[in-house]
């Protein structure tokens, strides 16, 4: 068996640590719950600058290893390892962003799961002259049977795997967006996405 996992607001709470982050730098005041936009400038009514600057923030090493982990994630992925399935973490974040990254992982007993970074969002334009440890015509190759995904923007890189099963957990952002097809299913905890991946 083989799985990607995203990483941000699947396998730890990214977005409540940004409500937080977007009061204390910009004064705003947005709770998690309304976050109807994927895209955080629109969601905190962010300017160009700021956006650019929050985004920075949120990926240097003090906060991303702050992030509180999603309940369940760790105990359900190690469950999968032990089985010897194949999990990937497959991230957004920037290549400069792998080492607290990975610490965060194994500080959440994840050491032997797989991390890549992977452009899905093109936000290099926050971090200039950016790198991803993962190029597109290398993840098009990789083959997934599960996938756990928060993020509509990602839905395309699922189209080359037809017969992937993707659970989306469910999030403010995700509520209202219509699935591609039948093998997407809405996942509300990590118990429910190890009862589907178990059949």
């Amino acid at each position: 068996m083989r799985i990607y996992v995203d990483y941000d607001d699947c396998l730890c709470e990214t977005a409540r640590s940004f409500v937080k982050l977007a009061k204390d730098m910009f004064g705003r005041n947005a709770a998690y719950e309304d976050i109807r936009f994927f895209e955080l400038d629109k969601s905190f009514a962010l300017d160009e600058d700021q956006y650019a600057r929050f985004m920075i923030r949120g990926h240097e090493p003090d906060v991303l290893l702050s992030y509180e982990e999603t309940p369940g994630a760790s105990a359900v992925i190690n469950e999968w390892i032990g089985c010897g399935y194949e999990v990937s973490i497959i991230t957004g974040r920037p290549y400069s962003a792998y080492e607290a990254s990975r610490k965060w992982l194994d500080n959440h007993g994840l050491q032997k799961a797989r991390l890549y970074c992977f452009n899905k969002y093109g936000r290099d334009s926050f971090i200039k002259n950016s790198a991803f440890s993962l190029e597109p015509e290398d993840y098009r190759r990789m083959k997934f049977d599960f996938a756990v995904e928060d993020s509509p923007k990602a839905f395309r890189f699922f189209d080359h795997l037809p017969d992937l099963r993707v659970l989306v957990f469910d999030r403010p952002w995700n509520q209202g967006c219509e699935f591609p097809n039948e093998n997407y299913t809405r996942c509300f905890d990590w118990e429910s996405i190890r009862r589907i991946v178990a059949g």
